[in-house]
């Protein structure tokens, strides 16, 4: 990597999860605000239905989390827990149109495989009750793999989860133990024979830029997972956020990788995986060819949502439950709030629970799909998202932060190559696609709020 280029463009930067991202949410919008959206959704695109269930609980918290994670609870209050998300759904589900059909349900936290997952089974089959699915839906769930036994791993399957996502972040035991995680109960091996055996499709989770982490130690962790074939792998980089999670500052005294070791990391791991027959997704994932996202980015119509990628044939409008989940509706965002005895006291008396949330003006609404557009397919061609949203080009143009200095001044520095038609990320941009992203963002103009670098 340029050191001119990353010492330029390694800046403080929206990860564009979302569109506004989640800090410009507010305390203005309300439980009315929610119950109308939903509502109002059920007349929006996408059509599908995206289920998101948030489990906060975690046997052991690491240090380098930035996921709205808790200490677990007493059994007694998981069971209230998981009680109050069902009554929750129930409370949702009379809202929505019973002609819409469910594509996705996924699962995370905190450690979603850290409660009795009998619980996770009845969750599974109230939301499938309602509804019917697409042909392949996806229920996923995001894994920690220290505490699961070969009965735990079946339990999963009975629970009818189709994806599981392993979270290792490193194979490496002193990077785990810098960071407070413990590794996994059973050998990869053992795992993935398991799963396999029940066609269930395996994403295998790292994180780079840890305490301890070196270009050489990760390309052995990458060269040991690669061995594995996992269906996908992700490779997130570290965000270090520690006004967030305080426990961060603990990384500080460990010693955190300069950001020309991440960026080493980061071309390792891109080297191996696709000399390896992988195929780059967005800023962190990697899947075989013939993967969904693979074939949906080649085609330009590969999406996102707070959950990952997924394709717009299987996207959907995102319902959250569960504390500090976020739904994710086409003109709308909201969010419940963050205190389990809260969120467990308002489901009993059937209420919602929002606490904060977000409006789109039509105006934003056309930023969204630029700037997500942008950060799935590493490409913007103008003609099709305006056939694909229905608004002409000028209009979009007019709407987002559009200078043509702006995008002459990345292509000199060789993040991208543009024409009046169309915009792409070159292979050495990848890194600063949230760059590029954030030049068409008008909310950038004056900003003062606290992100993560991008490397």
């Amino acid at each position: 990597m340029n050191k001119e280029l990353l010492a330029k463009y390694n800046v403080p930067t929206p990860r564009y999860t979302s569109y506004p991202p989640a800090n410009y949410f507010n305390d203005q919008f309300t439980n009315e605000d929610f119950e109308r959206s939903v509502i109002e959704s059920n007349r929006s695109l996408p059509e599908n239905l995206s289920f998101y269930i948030h489990i906060p609980f975690c046997k052991h918290l690491c240090h380098y989390c930035g996921c709205n994670s808790y200490p677990m609870a007493k059994d007694e209050v998981v069971a209230a827990y998981v009680e109050a998300v069902k009554k929750e759904i129930r409370k949702v589900i009379p809202l929505l149109d019973k002609n819409r059909r469910i594509s996705q349900i996924h699962y995370g936290g905190g450690s979603p495989s850290s409660i009795p997952l009998h619980y996770l089974q009845e969750i599974n089959e109230l939301l499938l009750s309602g509804f019917s699915c697409t042909d392949v839906p996806e229920i996923a769930i995001e894994c920690h793999p220290a505490y699961l036994d070969g009965n735990n791993w079946l339990e999963l399957v009975k629970a009818g989860f189709t994806r599981c996502s392993i979270g290792v972040q490193d194979f490496n035991e002193k990077v785990l133990k810098g960071v407070n995680r413990k590794p996994s109960l059973l050998d990869m091996e053992t795992i993935f024979e398991l799963l396999r055996t029940h066609g269930i499709s395996i994403n295998l989770d790292f994180i780079y830029g840890l305490p301890y982490q070196s270009v050489e130690s990760f390309e052995e962790t990458l060269q040991k997972a690669v061995l594995l074939k996992p269906d996908r792998l992700v490779t997130f980089s570290y965000a270090h956020v520690p006004w967030v999670n305080k426990a961060q500052l603990i990384l500080e005294k460990n010693g955190l990788p300069s950001p020309q070791e991440k960026s080493g990391m980061y071309d390792a791991a891109k080297r191996i995986l696709t000399s390896n027959g992988y195929q780059p997704i967005g800023l962190d994932h990697f899947v075989l060819p013939d993967d969904d996202l693979n074939i949906a980015l080649q085609s330009g119509q590969l999406h996102r949502n707070f959950q990952g990628y997924c394709t717009r044939k299987t996207t959907g409008q995102v319902y959250a439950f569960g504390v500090t989940a976020i739904s994710q509706l086409s003109m709308a965002y909201s969010q419940n709030t963050k205190n389990i005895p809260e969120y467990i006291q308002k489901m009993n008396a059937g209420e919602f629970s929002i606490i904060k949330g977000y409006e789109l003006s039509r105006g934003e609404q056309i930023i969204k799909e630029v700037v997500t557009t942008l950060m799935c397919n590493n490409a913007l061609n103008w003609k099709v998202l305006s056939d694909h949203i229905g608004i002409d080009v000028d209009t979009i143009k007019q709407s987002v932060s559009y200078t043509e200095e702006r995008l002459a001044e990345f292509e000199k520095d060789g993040i991208i190559t543009y024409t009046p038609e169309e915009l792409r990320i070159t292979p050495e941009g990848f890194l600063f696609v949230r760059n590029v992203a954030a030049s068409f963002d008008p909310l950038m103009k004056g900003n003062t709020k606290l992100y993560s670098k991008p490397v």
